[in-house]
C-alpha cells in the first residue's frame, strides 16, 4: 500500500512564504527593520532649476556729419526704445545701449558680434540700421551656422539719436518707448506697441502707431508745414495737447476743434494739426 503524505495548512503557508522569499527582492523598510531612514544620494535627488541667464549691457556711441537738407532714417531692434531729438549741430549723434541674454560667457560674445547697429551712409543721407537675430538674411551672411537656442535668447537696444533741427527723418520702431522732438522736416514715424512722446512745431509728419498712450505736443504758438497726421491702431485712446493751443482732430466718424485738455474717442485716430494757428 502506497505511502500518502498529508500536509497540513501550517505546512502550505510556510511554503507560500518560501516560494514568494525567492520571486520578490529582499527590501524591508526602515520601520520593520527599526533603523533610521537613509538620505537620498546626490543622484536621488530632483534636478535644481536652471540658472538666470547671464546678462551683459555695453553702450556704443557714434558721430556722423550731414549737411544742410539731409536725411536720416533710424532702422530700430525689435525690442527697445527710440528716441530721437534735433540739435543745433551738422551732425548725426548716435548712442546705443545694447542689453544681451545668455546661459555662458562665450555664448555673450558670440551675440556681441551680432546684436547691434551699422551706419550707411551716402549723399547726405545716414542710415542707422539694426543687425541682429532676428534678420534671417544677416544670419544668412554672417552666422549661418548659429544655434537655435542663441536666436532665441532675449535682447534689446535703446537708441538715443540727435539730428540736425531741420531735416527729413524716418524711424521703424519695434516694441518699446518712442519719443520724437525739436525737428523739422518730412517726418515719417512707424512704431509697434509702447508709448509714444510727439514734440513737434512744424514740418510734415505722418505717424502710424501700433499701441499707445500717445502724447502729442505742439509747443509753437503756430505750426510750421504742410501739417501732422497720427494714427495709433491700438492701445489706450487718450491724447493730451497743450494748453490753450487749438487743433483740428478728427476720431473714427466725428471732427471736433479742442482747446487743451484732453481728448477720448474710439480708434483709429488721426490727429490733424494743418498750417494750425495755436494762439490763446
Amino acid at each position: 500500500m502506497p505511502l500518502t503524505h498529508t500536509r497540513t495548512p501550517r505546512a502550505h503557508a510556510a511554503r507560500a512564504l518560501l516560494l514568494l522569499s525567492l520571486l520578490l527582492p529582499a527590501q524591508s523598510s526602515p520601520a520593520q527593520s527599526g533603523r533610521p531612514a537613509a538620505r537620498p544620494g546626490p543622484e536621488s535627488k530632483t534636478a535644481a532649476p536652471a540658472a538666470p541667464p547671464l546678462k551683459r549691457a555695453a553702450t556704443r556711441r557714434e558721430v556722423r556729419r550731414l549737411g544742410y537738407g539731409g536725411s536720416v532714417t533710424v532702422y530700430g531692434a525689435p525690442e527697445g526704445s527710440v528716441t530721437v531729438e534735433g540739435w543745433p549741430r551738422a551732425e548725426v549723434e548716435v548712442t546705443a545701449e545694447v542689453e544681451l541674454n545668455a546661459d555662458t560667457e562665450e555664448d555673450l560674445a558670440r551675440l556681441a558680434e551680432l546684436n547691434g547697429f551699422v551706419l550707411d551712409e551716402d549723399h547726405n543721407h545716414v542710415r542707422v540700421v539694426t543687425t541682429g537675430t532676428h534678420d534671417r538674411q544677416f544670419l544668412k551672411r554672417a552666422a549661418r551656422d548659429l544655434p537655435k537656442r542663441l536666436r532665441a535668447m532675449p535682447w534689446k537696444i535703446d537708441y538715443r539719436v540727435r539730428v540736425p533741427a531741420v531735416c527729413d527723418l524716418e524711424v521703424y520702431a519695434g516694441r518699446g518707448a518712442v519719443t520724437l522732438s525739436g525737428v523739422e522736416g518730412a517726418v515719417r514715424l512707424n512704431a509697434g506697441e509702447g508709448p509714444a512722446a510727439i514734440t513737434l512745431a512744424g514740418g510734415d509728419v505722418e505717424a502710424t502707431l501700433r499701441g499707445g498712450p500717445v502724447h502729442v505736443r505742439i509747443p509753437a504758438r503756430s505750426w510750421r508745414g504742410r501739417g501732422m497726421s497720427v494714427r495709433v491702431v491700438g492701445g489706450a485712446h487718450t491724447r493730451k495737447c497743450v494748453p490753450a493751443s487749438p487743433m483740428n482732430s478728427a476720431p473714427t466718424g466725428s471732427r471736433r476743434r479742442i482747446r487743451g485738455g484732453a481728448l477720448r474717442g474710439r480708434w483709429p485716430m488721426f490727429v490733424m494739426a494743418s498750417a494750425c494757428r495755436c494762439g490763446r
